[in-house]
């Protein structure tokens, strides 16, 4: 038995820090020691057996939380290998530098979901808050890698100093979605926020709901070069994600370069 199922005994007094809590810790132990590790309440650390029931299961590799995890953070932090699904939301950063593996959330996310994520594959079925895949305070580089789905809406800085990677929202997004872009792709279903693109610098932003989605900012300049050829691979790559990407392969584009006001090299593809 090397996987291991944590249900939710009761909501804490205080935010919980489960940074550490991932399948590579907890494979091998026994119960004993999987309930005994510490994690963080408040200003003290206390054994994760406080706060959620414990019982092994038989998938290897894996954690399954079931319950309302609003006021605990970092789950999936530095998620290296290994599967982590939740049923309820979670809280803030989740999936935090996670560099492989799976993390699926069955709720909303907090803030900075995603934030510097490299690699693996992490969905979350509700919404998420601020500055979802991005970076840290003070850090030059968002999202790094990895593939970041969210089915719901999402909040201001979507993708804000996004470096590689996808980051995909079916619905719609805050104020300055791919914001400071320097690579990678960022997929929005619904409407963006003022300020898509501001200071990027590379990178694609897919709005897949036509030109009354987004407002493009006036330091964007219509593209004269055709691009059919990449637009047809890459609407095909986000169409298997379904909802809004559907038949997106076969939308007409609108290309915008910019930000011209950061020396960018950037696009906005705006499908019609």
């Amino acid at each position: 038995m090397s996987g291991w199922r944590l249900v939710l005994k009761a909501e804490p007094a205080l935010r919980v820090d489960l940074r550490g809590v991932t399948p590579a810790a907890l494979a091998g132990k026994s119960s004993a020691e999987a309930e005994g590790l510490l994690v963080g309440h408040g200003n003290v650390r206390v054994p994760l057996a406080e706060f959620f029931k414990l019982s092994a299961t038989q998938e290897e590799d894996a954690l399954d939380f079931d319950g309302d995890l609003s006021r605990f953070d970092r789950v999936g932090w530095q998620l290296a290998g290994g599967r982590i699904r939740v049923e309820g939301n979670v809280g803030h950063h989740a999936g935090e530098g996670m560099s492989a593996g799976e993390l699926s959330v069955k709720g909303s996310a907090g803030l900075l979901a995603a934030c510097e994520m490299a690699g693996g594959v992490f969905t979350v079925q509700g919404d998420v808050d601020d500055f979802a895949a991005s970076a840290l305070p003070g850090s030059m580089d968002g999202m790094r890698g990895g593939t970041f789905v969210v089915l719901g809406k999402a909040g201001a800085r979507f993708a804000d100093r996004m470096r590689r990677g996808s980051a995909v929202v079916h619905g719609d997004t805050g104020d300055f979605p791919g914001s400071r872009m320097v690579a990678g792709t960022v997929a929005i279903g619904g409407r963006a926020g003022a300020h898509a693109g501001f200071g990027m610098r590379r990178g694609s932003i897919v709005l897949a709901a036509g030109s009354a989605a987004v407002q493009v900012p006036p330091t964007f300049v219509p593209a004269l070069g055709a691009a059919d050829v990449i637009w047809q691979l890459l609407a095909r790559d986000l169409a298997v994600l379904g909802g809004p990407f559907v038949g997106l392969e076969k939308k007409r584009i609108a290309r915008h370069l910019g930000d011209l006001a950061a020396d960018g090299k950037g696009e906005l593809l705006i499908a019609s």
